[in-house]
């Protein structure tokens, strides 16, 4: 498979990790963007800070922070970090389970690949409204 879950200095109870990752495949197939390879990394909040103040030069913890590692435009080949610390934290904040709102930052990950953006108000809204449709297409199934 094009997708790989690993994890850093945490644990993460994720099951069906094999339908998890199938999916993922199917929203690049919607989007009608390649995918060679997808590493997601789950982490801690210092780690993924670590990272956000090396790469991104920002000094803010954050919930996910997205490289895309392909120099071809029309295949993904790329690394998400997600901090479990934000994910719980957010959950909470939301009043939705953990494991809604993990599914919310992978399948935000991968709209970040796929060209999506959330930098404007307009942008926001759009990246609100496609994770939210894949979040209903696969709690759905």
């Amino acid at each position: 498979m094009a997708v790989q879950f690993s994890a850093h200095e945490v644990k993460v109870g994720m099951k069906d990790r094999t339908r998890l990752k199938a999916f993922i495949e199917e929203l690049f197939r919607r989007e009608e963007q390649g995918l060679k390879h997808l590493q997601y990394v789950f982490c801690t909040d210092e780690y993924l800070l670590q990272l956000n103040e090396e790469f991104l030069k920002h000094d803010t913890y954050t919930d996910i922070v997205t490289f895309e590692l392909s120099d071809d435009p029309e295949v993904t080949e790329g690394e998400i970090y997600i901090s479990i610390d934000r994910v719980k934290e957010n959950a909470a904040n939301f009043e939705v389970t953990e494991n809604y709102e993990l599914h919310r930052v992978i399948f935000h990950g991968a709209l970040h690949l796929c060209g999506y953006k959330d930098k404007t108000k307009k942008e926001e809204a759009l990246m609100r409204q496609k994770e939210d449709e894949y979040l209903s297409l696969y709690f759905e199934k």
